[in-house]
């Protein structure tokens, strides 16, 4: 009997886990889309295909917000500290010119100055989307 409830909860924290990556990608996909509307000379996605690239370009960061920045954050740390946490969003650059690269005319950012304010709103954006939605969604709070 214990076995049993062991293993529907390991079920149901996978299953969590597969929908906390569905909802951020979906998510992600729309904060993309919405940045590159609002501001269409700095993010610029290829809309055919009704957002398929949004969605691969937000895979991709989500891939590169899971390998690539804890490495970042380690490395550019005494940087971070110094100017007192401004250089953080440089970050996010530095991984949305990333995609730029990896998707090449399917994604591409422009001016450096834009890109940072769209790295905090996609920040900003992001904290927002996990209190709202994600963790009332999947109940953990």
């Amino acid at each position: 009997m214990r076995t049993i409830i062991i293993e529907e909860n390991h079920k149901k924290r996978r299953y969590n886990k597969y929908m906390e990556w569905l909802i951020y990608m979906v998510c992600y996909a729309l904060i993309l889309i919405t940045v590159s509307v609002l501001f269409p000379n700095t993010i610029q996605i290829d809309n055919s295909g009704f957002g398929f690239w949004a969605l691969i370009a937000s895979i991709i960061i989500n891939l590169l917000n899971r390998t690539i920045k804890p490495v970042l954050i380690a490395l550019t740390l005494p940087l971070t500290a110094i100017t007192l946490g401004i250089f953080y969003p440089f970050i996010n650059v530095f991984i949305l010119y990333i995609v730029d690269i990896l998707l090449g005319s399917h994604f591409t950012i422009g001016g450096i100055i834009m890109t940072c304010f769209v790295a905090l709103l996609i920040s900003l954006m992001n904290m927002l989307m996990d209190k709202l939605v994600i963790r009332p969604m999947l109940g953990k709070e």
